[in-house]
């Protein structure tokens, strides 16, 4: 398995919105753009975008399909009731001058973008896209080393639970 993933579904109800934010504001090329329609009646919209490495991020938006609730909570954590963050995406930046450089960059273009987290291993930036999914930005700091297999770190954690999101609302 060294080949990374193929791709990560995900759902929309709002895909004019999805497409603005991550073509437009993130800057990942759309390549994909399908309407499949389902038997019986609807339609499901799949939009790829590429994030990098021929790897996709592919958000499906359901129209009049029986069976499927028109106002589903997209940002996962809520849905299952964990505490937010816990189901959450990364994209690999190569330096902490990227990295910076990205934050700032969202930050001007008015999304509400974290402070930068260190972990030891790596620094990161948290937003929220507009189905409430919590994205993160990474850059490496050191490579793993065997000590990492049974490390053992004091954390802060949010415990707060994520609301859930009606359609159309962006939280970030």
């Amino acid at each position: 398995m060294s080949h990374g993933f193929a791709h990560l579904g995900l759902a929309t109800h709002d895909m004019a919105a999805t497409i603005v934010f991550y073509e437009n504001l993130l800057g990942f090329r759309r390549v994909a753009d399908i309407q499949n329609h389902v038997h019986g009646g609807g339609v499901v919209r799949m939009v790829y975008f590429e994030c990098g490495e021929e790897q996709f991020l592919v958000f499906m938006e359901c129209k009049g399909v029986e069976n499927i609730p028109g106002d589903f909570d997209t940002g996962i954590n809520g849905a299952l009731g964990v505490p937010a963050g816990l189901y959450h995406f990364a994209f690999k930046v190569t330096s902490i001058e990227e990295l910076e450089e990205k934050k700032a960059a969202l930050a001007g273009l008015g999304l509400e973008v974290s402070k930068t987290v260190d972990h030891g291993y790596a620094r990161s930036i948290f937003l929220r896209d507009p189905n409430n999914l919590q994205i993160e930005f990474t850059c490496m700091t050191r490579v793993f080393d065997p000590g990492d297999l049974h490390l053992e770190a004091q954390v802060e954690v949010a415990v707060e639970r994520e609301p859930a999101m009606p359609s159309g609302k962006r939280h970030t």
